[in-house]
């Protein structure tokens, strides 16, 4: 009943829809150019043979699903793969990093038209669904198909299953219909099985199996011999609220440290300017990255308001503060300083990445702080003390390392389903 309440609104709100998604194109979230993807209008033909339907939310879940796919394609020559995203930010990443015999289209919005449109063109013969972006008429509409679908990378926030369960009749059937689910974590897997989800296993997160974030190696070198001696930290996609307890931790640690200079990665790059403008009217000098502003001597704060460069910025500071976190967001992945050797900081609102988080205080892997002022302490410690900041990055590599076996685990779940059969 509810989900047919569901499609019925849906069909009744493609008015209103259709306003939000053009506001979106305005303020430049949706892409122009490949806009009647969204409307389930296809901008490439299909690959001949099978075809495995990867979908995740944006950056966080493209990034984590690389792995699979590049090991899906590697082992089995005659498949093809198709990832979908909702993003511009992670279209343009995926641009640049998909693996041959793998493309990348927007995801319909989750109207029966747009959605009955992209399955009729794609036709996939497997999906396989990541972590927790559960759009009722897409899923029911390919279950409906006889589409076989998995749950990669499942998981299941505080706030989500405090809301399904609110709405067990429209979660129940949504997650009965996936043949398998693979959880990040046995708390995922429980609360999955408690909404309905069957053949239900803790796989790991496959966000461990990612490697470290690409680089530019002639970028690095500028950026090095610019910034040369000078002390340096790294407040990594940052969100709205962030920048301003950034800013005020610089101007703490700037007054015992001569010349510190402080870069800021925002979350969304297209924030750079209105962020570089508040920062100068708070009376800092701002270098902003996409204007080819250089540092100089008397450059506060870098903004690095680039797409696809934080492997970039975290090879370049010892000392990273994981965004996303000082504002009730969820936190950005803290696997990826890990990986690049990086003391890391980040604030109490964590929930994407739980299980790493309390990995991470068991080891001693990373400084938790509770606001602003938590954040100058924290990092007035970690610049002062060498040997405390490596002994943080090593607890942190070896946390990292520990799930180092989770791309076979799944790999092996879910053989049976790319080679064309079932268990």
């Amino acid at each position: 009943m509810m989900r047919r309440l569901y499609r019925a609104l849906t069909v009744l709100a493609s008015p209103a829809i259709a306003l939000y998604l053009g506001r979106r194109r305005r303020a430049g979230k949706e892409d122009p150019e490949r806009y009647p993807e969204r409307l389930g209008v296809a901008g490439a033909a299909r690959p001949g043979g099978r075809l495995v339907w990867v979908h995740g939310a944006s950056v966080g879940e493209a990034l984590a699903a690389l792995p699979l796919i590049e090991r899906i394609l590697e082992s089995r020559e005659a498949l093809h793969v198709l990832l979908t995203t909702g993003t511009v930010t992670s279209a343009r990443l995926m641009a640049d990093r998909l693996p041959p015999r793998a493309l990348h289209q927007y995801a319909p919005i989750d109207r029966p038209d747009a959605v009955r449109g992209f399955l009729d063109h794609w036709r996939p013969d497997l999906a396989l669904w990541s972590e927790s972006e559960f759009w009722p008429n897409l899923l029911a509409d390919a279950q409906a198909r006889g589409l076989p679908m998995i749950l990669v990378n499942g998981r299941m926030s505080d706030r989500s299953y405090k809301r399904w369960r609110l709405m067990r009749g429209v979660i129940r059937p949504l997650l009965g219909g996936f043949a398998l689910c693979l959880a990040q974590s046995e708390q995922d897997a429980m609360r999955l099985r408690d909404l309905g989800a069957s053949a239900v296993h803790a796989m790991g997160n496959l966000k461990s199996a990612a490697p470290p974030l690409p680089v530019d190696q002639a970028a690095l070198d500028e950026m090095r011999a610019a910034v040369g001696s000078r002390p340096l930290w790294l407040a990594a996609s940052t969100h709205p609220g962030e920048e301003t307890l950034v800013a005020a931790s610089h101007r703490a640690l700037a007054a015992d440290r001569a010349r510190l200079l402080t870069v800021i990665a925002p979350r969304h790059p297209e924030r750079g300017p209105v962020i570089a403008t508040a920062l100068r009217d708070s009376g800092l000098t701002v270098a902003l990255r996409s204007a080819g502003e250089p540092i100089t001597d008397q450059t506060d704060i870098y903004l690095a308001d680039s797409l696809g460069e934080l492997g970039l910025f975290y090879r370049l500071a010892p000392v990273a503060f994981v965004g996303g976190s000082l504002v009730p967001h969820g936190g950005q992945n803290p696997l990826e300083p890990a990986r690049l050797d990086c003391a890391i900081i980040y604030g109490p609102h964590m929930a994407n990445f739980a299980a790493f988080t309390a990995a991470f205080a068991a080891a001693r892997g990373a400084m938790e702080v509770a606001d602003g002022a938590g954040l100058t302490a924290a990092l007035g410690k970690l610049l002062n003390d060498p040997g405390e900041r490596e002994r943080r990055i090593a607890a942190a590599r070896a946390v990292v390392e520990a799930e180092a076996g989770v791309l076979d685990r799944v790999e092996v779940a879910l053989a049976p389903y790319l080679d064309g059969g079932a268990p």
